[in-house]
């Protein structure tokens, strides 16, 4: 072994508390880096193998009714693979062991096998009998979410007549790979579930013999798919289609790609901040070595070593630490990836679960660790090359004494001298220590980003489920009708308050901005369903012009007083320019409003209701829970506080989850950042602070002034990491946005609070540790030093 390399050993040995921390920081960016990014490749390769074994459609069409023959007609269009005509309708569920009513969505299931798209994946049991009507495959989220098993029953109000349904199967398709109903902000697998039904029983339950009410679609590669649109909506217009949509807007597929798209974020801004701060703190030790070791750089080019060999020498510690603390986290973000993959298996189905290393997202992050260890040596290497043996043999230069701003504006004597000495330090140092406060500063912008999400859940679910929706149940009716069933519901026993509800499904254009969604009429000053201003405040409904969302807004362009042309896609089809008379504040969806009787007039009806919010007397819930699941009119019942408390649950397990890691990481950076500046500073600082004990300061004072000078530089730090953290919260709100729901940018005291609270305790376990050696300082050995 070459006389530099234990030269390097050693070294390494003698600061393997300074190593270990930055180690720790850079294990920590490259766990997170590969957890995120490794499974982000997990989804967008399952999901991909998924939908192309399992032939998910590309397009699909929902009509009232329409003849079979019509999807002969579609095959032919230039460009179309395979066309599947099926029937889909919601029903209402009575399951086993559950209180409130449950819906159903019922899919035709042809007798040919495999289908020709959304194939089904048999998880358990069989596929129903088609000479058995009461025979059902179900979805695997419901059947695990109602701990159903083969051989159970569930009654089903189909087409107003009750059917008692047998469970045969359990079934994965890749068009509910995220079950949620069209609708619903929140999965709610327990009251929401897929049935797969043979064609002919279907037919004959809703009398659609000959007829369908849905189509799929598969495009031929290099299809184009706008064109088959377009030509969809002009064949199916008559029979009620409200028009194509593609699978960026198939609400499954939606949902995962917003998923897919957030962890991709997530594995791209927290490992800069780790890494960036693992960059700093490798300058900080390179740049102590170098200038201590001056008189030793000089030797070395004294007697023949090259500046390749010198340079090499300073940078090789770096890439060692680099390297040994990628292959660590490398290894623990393949076990959090693990973990996680795991997690999202809870929400998103997949017929075969297979996390395994993405060595190309291991061999990346271990090349960005590289790269940040040269990167924050690389000035130290640069400045240890430049040394000219004559001028390394000689001492550094005493640094220039200037009186700090205390003293410039007379206020010294208001101080003691250790408060003085801490001020004029870190004004001689102000770069190396807004460094410090920097990186410090980063540990609190990961713990405010931590909290963030779980604010953002709780605000949104307290804005929208709780102030605007303050509904207890919600009834959608199989079809529109008039308000005599109003009188019927405000009957029932236990229901203290009805408000009606119309929606109609519309495109809507402004200049070249279009956009198709539900406008919903409302009572104008309805208190169950209320749309509220930004500031809070309840929007009434005027009795003219359309209200919209502030997303919807923002997608078309427009503002109060803009008109818009509205295209109803039902009934006769109507379509109005009107005036936005007001932009209200949402983060689900992008709904349009209107008063219901102005709605019903552009609609050319003389009232008409297809749901109703209601609030209950909790008494007599279970009534009602019985009434509606054998009511036939519902087509589907949402209990909002059941909703809510499922959801609540599922994700308070993975938030804190996260949470947990999250807080372990900042931790790692303060006490990082911390415990290096400290120790480096009482190596910088050795010759100085055993003078002042010679001279008679005491332990005490001669550790005030060390710990004071890092307790200035967290303090500072924590607004400047709650500014960071609000800033990268602003990133991710805009980089999260879709049309299913918006995150809103909310941030607690509660937040802030435990970002300080954490960085503090780190940086107090910091100081406790670096005051350990400046207790057992040797004097007489460093008052010999040449320093």
């Amino acid at each position: 072994m070459r006389s530099l390399h234990r030269k390097m050993l050693r070294e390494l040995w003698q600061s393997r508390g300074q190593s270990l921390a930055i180690a720790a920081v850079i294990a920590s960016g490259v766990a997170v880096f590969v957890m995120s990014l490794g499974t982000l490749r997990f989804l967008l390769d399952t999901r991909d193998a998924y939908y192309d074994r399992y032939r998910f459609a590309d397009l699909f069409v929902t009509v009232n009714r329409a003849p079979v023959h019509l999807a002969d007609t579609v095959a032919l269009f230039p460009g179309v693979a395979r066309v599947q005509s099926r029937i889909v309708s919601d029903v209402t569920l009575d399951v086993p062991g559950l209180a409130e009513p449950a819906v159903g969505r019922i899919i035709s299931l042809p007798d040919r096998r495999p289908l020709p798209l959304n194939n089904l994946h048999l998880k358990d049991g069989r596929f129903p009998d088609p000479q058995r009507p009461d025979e059902v495959l179900v979805s695997a989220a419901f059947v695990d979410a109602n701990n159903l098993g083969i051989g159970d029953r569930i009654s089903a109000i189909i087409n107003e007549r009750l059917q008692e349904l047998v469970v045969v199967g359990v079934a994965l398709s890749p068009e509910y790979v995220f079950e949620i109903r069209g609708g619903d902000l929140l999965p709610d697998n327990r009251r929401f579930g897929v049935f797969w039904q043979p064609e002919r029983h279907v037919e004959a339950a809703f009398d659609m013999d000959g007829a369908f009410n849905s189509l799929a679609i598969q495009v031929q590669r290099g299809g184009n798919i706008e064109d088959i649109k377009a030509r969809l909506d002009r064949l199916l217009e008559p029979y009620g289609s409200v028009g194509a949509i593609d699978r960026t807007q198939q609400l499954s597929a939606r949902f995962l790609d917003d998923e897919i798209r957030s962890l991709r974020s997530t594995g791209l801004i927290s490992p800069i901040i780790f890494l960036s701060v693992a960059a700093f703190l490798l300058n900080l030790v390179a740049s102590r070595r170098v200038a201590t070791q001056r008189g030793i750089i000089a030797s070395l080019k004294a007697f023949g070593y090259t500046n390749r060999e010198i340079g090499w020498h300073y940078l090789q510690p770096a890439l060692m630490v680099s390297t040994m603390a990628a292959v660590t986290g490398s290894f623990l973000g393949y076990w959090m990836g693990g973990g996680l993959a795991k997690l999202y298996m809870e929400f998103y189905r997949f017929p075969t679960f297979v996390y395994q290393p993405d060595y190309r997202v291991i061999a990346l992050a271990i090349v960005i660790a590289l790269v940040a260890a040269v990167i924050g040596s690389l000035r130290s290497v640069y400045r240890a090359i430049d040394f000219q043996p004559a001028e390394a043999m000689r001492p550094e230069a005493p640094k220039v004494y200037r009186r700090s701003w205390l003293e410039r504006l007379g206020l010294s004597h208001w101080f003691p001298v250790v408060v003085r000495m801490i001020v004029r330090t870190i004004e001689r140092k102000s770069v190396s220590a807004a460094m410090s406060s920097l990186g410090i500063a980063a540990a609190v912008s990961v713990v405010v980003m931590s909290g963030f999400f779980q604010d953002a859940l709780d605000e949104l679910i307290r804005f929208q489920f709780w102030q605007s929706q303050r509904h207890d149940i919600q009834l959608v009716f199989t079809q529109t009708t008039s308000p005599d069933v109003l009188d019927d519901l405000r009957h029932m026993r236990g229901v203290q308050h009805v408000e009606p509800m119309r929606a109609v499904a519309v495109r809507l254009r402004h200049q070249h901005h279009d956009y198709r969604t539900s406008i919903l009429g409302l009572e104008p000053d309805g208190s169950l369903y209320r749309l509220l201003r930004p500031d809070g405040r309840q929007v009434i409904i005027p009795n003219h012009g359309i209200v919209v969302s502030d997303a919807l807004a923002e997608r078309l362009d427009v503002r109060t007083g803009d008109l818009i042309h509205v295209q109803v896609l039902e009934g006769q089809r109507p379509s109005r320019d009107l005036v936005v008379s007001m932009v209200t504040k949402e983060y689900a969806g992008m709904n349009a409003y209107m008063d219901r009787q102005t709605l019903n007039r552009l609609m050319s009806e003389t009232d008409a209701v297809s749901a109703a919010f209601l609030t209950v007397d909790s008494r007599h819930q279970a009534t009602l829970y019985q009434d509606f699941k054998q009511t036939p009119r519902v087509a589907a019942v949402s209990v909002k506080r059941a909703t809510v408390e499922q959801f609540d649950e599922t994700i308070a397990k993975n938030q804190n989850t996260m949470l947990s890691f999250t807080l372990l990481f900042a931790g790692i950076i303060a006490v990082g950042v911390v415990y290096n500046t400290a120790r480096i500073a009482v190596d910088e600082r050795a010759r100085e602070l055993a003078t002042l004990r010679v001279i008679g300061f005491t332990r005490g004072e001669v550790s005030t002034i060390l710990l004071g000078e890092l307790a200035l530089i967290t303090l500072a730090a924590i607004p400047l990491g709650w500014a960071i953290g609000y800033g990268f919260c602003y990133a991710m709100v805009k980089g999260f946005e879709s049309e299913s729901f918006r995150i809103p940018l909310t941030i607690t005291a509660a937040s802030y609070a435990r970002s300080a609270l954490l960085v503090t305790l780190a940086s107090a376990i910091s100081g406790l540790i670096v005051r350990r050696r400046l207790d057992h300082l040797d004097l007489v050995d460093v008052l010999k030093s040449r320093e």
